[in-house]
């Protein structure tokens, strides 16, 4: 068994060094491919992360016209504290708080046409589910005295959708590029195997069995899918440290801070990344092993 391992390690190193170039090839075009995949999860990850936390923070408004009558607004207000999709009483404001809100939040332009006694009052309401904001808008849309009800959902709705499709293009991508590193390192063992054709064809005369001949160029694949992944992992982790390094601890509602993942969250992304490098390799070896090597 020492025996073997020492001639494994030996013939592996050795298969590596004399295709150096291929071999280099192989793991700069795993690294990138499996830095793309890294790079898709850990988007996933963060915005889902993000999202989450949005939605947790999902505000429905109700804003009532200017001249809504006293009896209107009480309507509105009891109905709301009577609403199962709300998750608590909402809160007021009264139209010179959303008149300063205005003017603090809107253009110089788009704050001229507004008043005080012209700006709508407003209920601030949190949904008891996320998914509620959608019937608490349909609910009071149109009721005596509302003039219009929003919630961020829209705009929720389209930051995943980008999202998604980021995430599916890198996805695309990076397996295309997979493919092109499996065949790399398929073509990396064919030139092995055909630069020891002869001692092979010796050490099967005497008697060595096939896979005391097929594991070193398995391991040689191995190896160089294991190489690129270790480089996608500290890709990956350094994509981690630029977030972590633009997130504001003073803003916790940044986009940078909502993404951030734990030290946590990062290892297991670089442990799929590294269990895929090591799986192409393996594959790619196994297959070239398979096709080329006559044992």
């Amino acid at each position: 068994m020492v025996n073997f391992l020492r001639y494994a390690i030996r013939e592996t190193a050795t298969n590596l060094w004399r295709n150096r170039l291929m071999t280099m090839a192989a793991v700069l075009t795993v690294t990138v491919s499996l830095g793309l995949v890294g790079s898709a999860l850990y988007l996933k990850q963060g915005a889902a992360q993000a999202s989450a936390s949005w939605e947790l923070q999902t505000q429905v408004i109700v804003w009532l016209y200017p001249t809504a009558t006293t009896s209107e607004h009480n309507a509105v207000a009891s109905e709301l504290k009577q609403s199962l999709y709300v998750n608590q009483s909402c809160a007021f404001r009264t139209k010179r708080w959303d008149y300063y809100e205005a003017k603090r939040i809107l253009t110089s332009g788009e704050v001229a046409t507004l008043t005080p006694q012209t700006t709508p009052s407003s209920f601030r309401c949190t949904p008891a589910q996320p998914a509620d904001a959608a019937i608490i808008v349909d609910q009071f849309t149109g009721a005596p005295g509302v003039k219009i009800v929003t919630s961020p959902a829209a705009e929720i709705h389209a930051i995943q959708t980008t999202v998604n499709w980021l995430q599916l293009g890198l996805l695309l991508i990076a397996l295309v590029l997979l493919l092109s590193a499996s065949v790399l390192i398929l073509n990396s063992i064919r030139m092995a195997i055909f630069a020891r054709r002869r001692e092979v064809s010796v050490m099967k005369l005497v008697g060595a069995t096939n896979w005391f001949i097929r594991i070193p160029f398995i391991a040689e694949g191995m190896i160089q899918g294991l190489l690129g992944a270790l480089l996608a992992s500290a890709w990956i982790y350094g994509i981690h440290v630029v977030v972590d390094g633009i997130s504001d601890p003073n803003k916790p509602q940044s986009l940078g801070a909502l993404m951030r993942l734990t030290g946590w969250h990062v290892f297991m992304t670089d442990l799929v990344v590294v269990i895929i490098g090591a799986l192409i390799g393996s594959i790619g070896s196994a297959f070239a092993v398979r096709r080329f090597l006559d044992v």
